[in-house]
């Protein structure tokens, strides 16, 4: 189970640490919840100092349930694809690249990095 944290995320998406079970919790803005539980989005772009995720963990998405990450790939903002764009959520990358410009704006000004971090969502069974 995973305990709750106390977090402040004026812009999600946003990731914050959780010490129990070694779990990680990944927030989402709500719009991209039921495409997550749908098995639609099924990768984020983060801007981050450095790598703070790695493939093969499990996370919590708050409104989803459990998650595997599948890789964590950094990633140069202008190599991203339409293919990125459709596996993010977005209708195409003009949209994608929006969004990223709309969130992390202060972050690509600082000079973070861009990881890909691509994930599925856990069956019940899974997450137990």
């Amino acid at each position: 189970m995973v305990a709750a944290v106390p977090h402040i995320c004026s812009k999600a998406p946003c990731i914050a640490s959780v010490h129990t079970g070694g779990d990680t919790v990944l927030l989402f803005k709500k719009k991209f919840l039921p495409a997550i539980r749908a098995g639609e989005k099924t990768q984020t772009i983060r801007l981050w100092k450095h790598r703070r995720m790695r493939a093969g963990q499990r996370s919590y998405i708050p409104g989803a349930g459990y998650i595997r990450v599948t890789s964590v790939d950094e990633v140069g903002l202008d190599q991203l694809t339409e293919d990125d764009a459709q596996r993010d959520g977005f209708a195409s990358l003009e949209a994608l690249r929006a969004e990223i410009e709309a969130l992390y704006g202060p972050q690509i000004a600082a000079g973070y990095r861009a990881y890909r971090v691509c994930f599925r969502l856990l069956s019940k069974e899974e997450a137990e």
